[in-house]
């Protein structure tokens, strides 16, 4: 797994300590202060989570698929295509693609440590891709409303970032924890 990218820098003033500040006075405030931890927990719940349900993916090792920028709600799956992944046509499997991208969305949805598997997925492939291309999936949560999700998942080739799918998944949470008790 590799890390996720690192948070996007705010314009908000910060405290002495380096945290979040109160606009009125500069100084950090205690709410401020409770939502950065939730925040960081959070995180943290989604990299342990991927963590721990890449160890038992056998599918993404065997296809040597690599999962990164996990945060809650979100993860990318990265894999390079292979010629055992070519159709008769010299173009990328379908199949693959879609395997792809069901990953990325598998991973995002995970990320609460609650066991969620896809109730629905479809996929429209946009441009070919082919052999020795690396392609990387990047799922994004859209809502979730009781025990249900909704992702979309966008497959870029990485060496000129054109789109080669798009992925819509649907999810469905479980009453058992990902993370291991």
């Amino acid at each position: 797994m590799t890390d996720p990218p690192d948070p996007a820098p705010t314009d908000a003033p910060e405290g002495e300590d380096g945290g979040a500040a109160d606009a009125g006075t500069g100084t950090p405030n205690a709410a401020d202060a409770a939502d950065a931890a939730n925040v960081a927990d959070a995180a943290n719940v989604a990299r342990r989570c991927a963590e721990a349900m890449y160890e038992r993916d056998t599918a993404a090792h065997h296809l040597g698929i690599e999962i990164g920028g996990v945060a809650p709600g979100r993860a990318q799956a990265r894999m390079t295509l292979t010629e055992a992944m070519v159709n008769g046509h010299g173009v990328a499997h379908g199949g693959y693609l879609f395997l792809l991208a069901d990953t990325a969305f598998a991973y995002a949805c995970n990320t609460y440590d609650a066991v969620t598997v896809a109730a629905a997925a479809d996929v429209v492939f946009v441009a070919p891709a082919r052999a020795g291309d690396v392609l990387e999936a990047t799922a994004v949560e859209r809502t979730r409303f009781g025990r249900s999700g909704l992702y979309d998942v966008t497959v870029r080739r990485t060496s000129d970032n054109a789109v080669i799918a798009e992925f819509r998944g649907t999810s469905r949470s479980r009453p058992a924890p990902v993370l291991p008790q």
